[in-house]
């Protein structure tokens, strides 16, 4: 059965391997369908051409933490459940 996850991607080094200031940081989330968290990470990983550094950290409750590697740079994958609704926005 295939769950909605949200996956939270914070850069910690630019492609020349340079650390990035927690100011200047990148966070980006992406939102897919896996059937649990481990198998996100893996998707996303393979999508994004990167490679996974150590071991994917898995935690209770669908949650995973990862390290991954790929052209742009090193960063760090956080994994949870996401609804499996999305809401409604206001419109002004």
């Amino acid at each position: 059965m295939l769950m909605r996850f949200m996956i939270e991607q914070r850069h910690l080094t630019d492609a020349g391997g340079r650390p990035v200031s927690s100011a200047a940081a990148e966070v980006s989330f992406h939102s897919m369908e896996a059937e649990s968290a481990l198998d996100a990470v893996r998707v996303f990983v393979e999508k994004n051409s990167g490679q996974i550094i150590g071991e994917v950290v898995k935690f209770p409750g669908f949650h995973a933490v990862a390290t991954v590697r790929n052209p742009d740079g090193v960063y760090t994958l956080q994994v949870a459940p996401s609804s499996q609704k999305f809401a409604p926005t206001l419109s002004s």
